[in-house]
Protein backbone atom coordinates (compact mmCIF):
# COMPACT_ATOMS: atom_id res chain seq x y z
CA UNK A 1 0.00 0.00 0.00
CA UNK A 2 0.67 3.53 -0.84
CA UNK A 3 1.72 5.71 2.28
CA UNK A 4 -1.30 7.98 2.93
CA UNK A 5 -1.61 11.47 2.14
CA UNK A 6 -0.80 13.64 5.09
CA UNK A 7 -2.85 17.21 5.45
CA UNK A 8 -2.25 19.82 8.08
CA UNK A 9 -5.59 21.46 8.48
CA UNK A 10 -5.45 25.20 9.27
CA UNK A 11 -8.60 26.79 10.18
CA UNK A 12 -9.29 29.23 13.41
CA UNK A 13 -13.32 28.28 13.29
CA UNK A 14 -12.78 24.72 15.79
CA UNK A 15 -16.32 24.04 14.54
CA UNK A 16 -15.26 23.95 11.37
CA UNK A 17 -11.84 22.43 11.97
CA UNK A 18 -13.39 19.89 13.31
CA UNK A 19 -15.46 18.92 10.86
CA UNK A 20 -12.50 18.94 8.67
CA UNK A 21 -10.32 16.53 10.34
CA UNK A 22 -13.00 14.07 11.22
CA UNK A 23 -14.10 14.13 7.23
CA UNK A 24 -10.33 13.66 6.43
CA UNK A 25 -9.25 11.10 9.14
CA UNK A 26 -11.88 8.88 8.46
CA UNK A 27 -10.51 7.98 4.62
CA UNK A 28 -8.26 5.02 4.16
CA UNK A 29 -5.72 6.85 2.52
CA UNK A 30 -5.26 9.83 4.59
CA UNK A 31 -3.40 10.78 7.46
CA UNK A 32 -3.95 14.41 9.38
CA UNK A 33 -0.89 15.40 10.25
CA UNK A 34 -1.88 18.08 12.39
CA UNK A 35 -4.13 20.58 13.00
CA UNK A 36 -4.05 24.67 14.53
CA UNK A 37 -6.20 27.80 14.55
CA UNK A 38 -3.41 30.91 13.56
CA UNK A 39 -1.35 31.15 10.28
CA UNK A 40 1.87 31.28 12.20
CA UNK A 41 1.49 28.21 13.72
CA UNK A 42 0.74 26.44 10.88
CA UNK A 43 3.64 27.81 9.29
CA UNK A 44 5.50 26.48 12.65
CA UNK A 45 3.84 22.93 12.28
CA UNK A 46 4.16 22.53 8.65
CA UNK A 47 7.82 23.09 8.51
CA UNK A 48 8.33 20.43 11.85
CA UNK A 49 5.82 17.73 10.17
CA UNK A 50 6.38 18.58 6.30
CA UNK A 51 2.38 17.59 5.08
CA UNK A 52 1.95 16.48 1.95
CA UNK A 53 -1.03 19.26 2.03
CA UNK A 54 -1.90 22.51 3.79
CA UNK A 55 -5.26 22.72 4.36
CA UNK A 56 -5.69 26.42 4.61
CA UNK A 57 -7.96 29.03 6.03
CA UNK A 58 -7.07 32.77 4.87
CA UNK A 59 -8.57 34.59 7.48
CA UNK A 60 -7.18 33.31 10.85
CA UNK A 61 -5.39 35.39 14.01
CA UNK A 62 -1.89 36.14 14.58
CA UNK A 63 -0.83 35.44 11.13
CA UNK A 64 -3.36 35.52 8.16
CA UNK A 65 -3.39 32.82 5.36
CA UNK A 66 -1.94 34.47 2.83
CA UNK A 67 1.18 35.37 4.57
CA UNK A 68 1.18 31.55 6.32
CA UNK A 69 1.36 30.26 2.17
CA UNK A 70 3.46 32.92 0.72
CA UNK A 71 5.94 31.72 3.51
CA UNK A 72 5.14 28.00 2.73
CA UNK A 73 4.90 27.74 -0.78
CA UNK A 74 6.47 31.27 -2.36
CA UNK A 75 9.08 32.18 -4.52
CA UNK A 76 12.30 31.67 -3.05
CA UNK A 77 10.93 28.94 -0.80
CA UNK A 78 13.72 26.03 -0.59
CA UNK A 79 11.25 23.44 0.66
CA UNK A 80 7.76 24.60 -0.52
CA UNK A 81 4.97 22.74 0.78
CA UNK A 82 1.67 22.50 -1.44
CA UNK A 83 -1.04 24.55 0.09
CA UNK A 84 -4.82 24.10 -0.65
CA UNK A 85 -6.84 27.53 0.30
CA UNK A 86 -10.36 27.72 2.02
CA UNK A 87 -12.68 30.28 1.03
CA UNK A 88 -16.21 31.49 0.98
CA UNK A 89 -17.78 34.29 -2.02
CA UNK A 90 -17.85 36.83 0.11
CA UNK A 91 -14.04 37.24 1.15
CA UNK A 92 -12.98 36.62 -2.82
CA UNK A 93 -11.01 39.62 -2.75
CA UNK A 94 -8.46 37.73 -0.70
CA UNK A 95 -7.95 34.49 -3.02
CA UNK A 96 -6.04 36.15 -6.13
CA UNK A 97 -3.47 37.19 -3.41
CA UNK A 98 -3.07 33.41 -1.94
CA UNK A 99 -2.69 32.20 -5.32
CA UNK A 100 -0.16 35.19 -6.01
CA UNK A 101 1.64 33.79 -2.36
CA UNK A 102 2.13 30.44 -3.99
CA UNK A 103 -1.16 27.93 -3.58
CA UNK A 104 -1.81 25.61 -5.02
CA UNK A 105 -5.47 26.05 -5.38
CA UNK A 106 -8.75 27.06 -3.87
CA UNK A 107 -12.41 25.33 -2.09
CA UNK A 108 -14.70 26.90 -1.19
CA UNK A 109 -15.70 26.27 2.15
CA UNK A 110 -18.93 24.93 1.54
CA UNK A 111 -17.90 22.38 -0.73
CA UNK A 112 -19.61 18.55 -0.08
CA UNK A 113 -17.28 16.51 1.34
CA UNK A 114 -16.43 14.22 -1.96
CA UNK A 115 -14.93 17.24 -3.35
CA UNK A 116 -12.81 18.54 -0.48
CA UNK A 117 -11.48 14.93 -1.02
CA UNK A 118 -10.87 14.75 -4.57
CA UNK A 119 -9.51 18.45 -4.06
CA UNK A 120 -6.52 17.45 -1.33
CA UNK A 121 -5.46 14.11 -3.94
CA UNK A 122 -5.36 16.89 -6.77
CA UNK A 123 -2.91 18.87 -4.82
CA UNK A 124 -0.93 16.10 -3.48
CA UNK A 125 -0.18 14.79 -6.99
CA UNK A 126 1.60 18.15 -7.45
CA UNK A 127 -1.70 19.34 -9.99
CA UNK A 128 -3.37 22.62 -9.72
CA UNK A 129 -6.90 23.15 -8.28
CA UNK A 130 -9.12 25.71 -10.04
CA UNK A 131 -12.50 25.19 -10.70
CA UNK A 132 -13.13 26.94 -13.84
CA UNK A 133 -16.28 28.94 -12.79
CA UNK A 134 -15.12 29.81 -9.78
CA UNK A 135 -11.59 30.69 -11.25
CA UNK A 136 -13.16 33.11 -13.91
CA UNK A 137 -15.56 35.03 -10.87
CA UNK A 138 -12.48 35.17 -8.04
CA UNK A 139 -9.91 36.37 -10.97
CA UNK A 140 -11.29 37.93 -13.49
CA UNK A 141 -14.02 39.91 -10.98
CA UNK A 142 -10.17 41.72 -10.14
CA UNK A 143 -8.78 41.75 -13.45
CA UNK A 144 -8.77 45.62 -13.91
CA UNK A 145 -6.96 45.62 -10.56
CA UNK A 146 -4.03 43.34 -11.20
CA UNK A 147 -3.77 43.92 -15.50
CA UNK A 148 -1.10 46.72 -16.20
CA UNK A 149 -1.98 49.47 -18.24
CA UNK A 150 -2.08 48.59 -22.08
CA UNK A 151 1.15 50.97 -22.94
CA UNK A 152 2.84 48.92 -20.02
CA UNK A 153 2.15 45.51 -21.18
CA UNK A 154 5.43 43.50 -21.07
CA UNK A 155 6.07 41.19 -24.19
CA UNK A 156 5.17 37.90 -23.60
CA UNK A 157 7.61 35.31 -24.75
CA UNK A 158 4.96 32.65 -26.27
CA UNK A 159 4.04 31.89 -29.75
CA UNK A 160 0.55 33.00 -31.00
CA UNK A 161 -0.49 29.19 -30.46
CA UNK A 162 0.91 28.98 -26.90
CA UNK A 163 -0.86 32.85 -26.20
CA UNK A 164 -3.93 30.97 -27.22
CA UNK A 165 -3.42 28.04 -24.76
CA UNK A 166 -2.49 30.24 -22.56
CA UNK A 167 -6.05 32.19 -22.49
CA UNK A 168 -7.54 29.18 -23.02
CA UNK A 169 -6.08 27.94 -19.61
CA UNK A 170 -6.59 31.16 -18.19
CA UNK A 171 -10.47 30.49 -18.25
CA UNK A 172 -10.33 28.00 -16.87
CA UNK A 173 -10.51 25.10 -19.53
CA UNK A 174 -9.24 21.93 -18.63
CA UNK A 175 -7.15 19.74 -21.06
CA UNK A 176 -9.70 18.36 -22.64
CA UNK A 177 -11.53 21.20 -23.21
CA UNK A 178 -8.67 23.19 -24.58
CA UNK A 179 -8.35 20.19 -27.11
CA UNK A 180 -11.43 19.79 -28.84
CA UNK A 181 -11.99 23.69 -29.09
CA UNK A 182 -8.49 23.59 -30.51
CA UNK A 183 -9.35 20.60 -32.75
CA UNK A 184 -5.83 19.29 -31.08
CA UNK A 185 -5.37 15.89 -29.31
CA UNK A 186 -5.20 16.18 -25.10
CA UNK A 187 -1.52 14.89 -25.60
CA UNK A 188 -0.91 18.26 -27.94
CA UNK A 189 -2.57 20.52 -25.11
CA UNK A 190 -0.31 19.03 -22.35
CA UNK A 191 2.93 19.96 -24.44
CA UNK A 192 2.20 23.43 -25.32
CA UNK A 193 0.78 23.69 -21.05
CA UNK A 194 4.56 22.17 -20.21
CA UNK A 195 6.20 24.96 -22.84
CA UNK A 196 4.43 27.59 -21.29
CA UNK A 197 5.25 26.61 -17.53
CA UNK A 198 8.73 26.74 -18.82
CA UNK A 199 9.36 29.48 -20.72
CA UNK A 200 7.58 31.66 -18.74
CA UNK A 201 9.29 29.84 -15.40
CA UNK A 202 6.24 29.32 -14.08
CA UNK A 203 5.38 26.10 -11.37
CA UNK A 204 1.93 25.69 -12.03
CA UNK A 205 -1.48 26.21 -13.99
CA UNK A 206 -2.44 28.29 -10.80
CA UNK A 207 0.48 30.67 -11.82
CA UNK A 208 -0.23 30.52 -15.07
CA UNK A 209 -3.60 32.26 -14.83
CA UNK A 210 -2.43 34.54 -12.54
CA UNK A 211 0.57 35.21 -14.96
CA UNK A 212 -2.21 35.92 -17.82
CA UNK A 213 -4.48 38.21 -15.95
CA UNK A 214 -1.33 40.42 -14.82
CA UNK A 215 -0.03 40.44 -18.15
CA UNK A 216 -3.80 41.69 -19.80
CA UNK A 217 -4.20 38.16 -22.03
CA UNK A 218 -7.41 38.13 -20.35
CA UNK A 219 -10.43 40.02 -21.79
Amino acid sequence: MSAPIRVLVCDDQLLIRTGLVTIIGAQPDFEVAGECGDGRTAVDLAARLRPDVVLMDVRMPVLDGIEATRRLAGAGVPHPVKVLVLTTFNLDEYVYEALRAGASGFLLKDAPPDRLLHGIRTVATGAALLDPEVTRRLVGRHAARIRPAPDNAPDVPLTPRELEVLRLLADGLSNSEIAERLVISQETVKTFVSRILTKLDLRDRVQAVVYAYRHGLVT
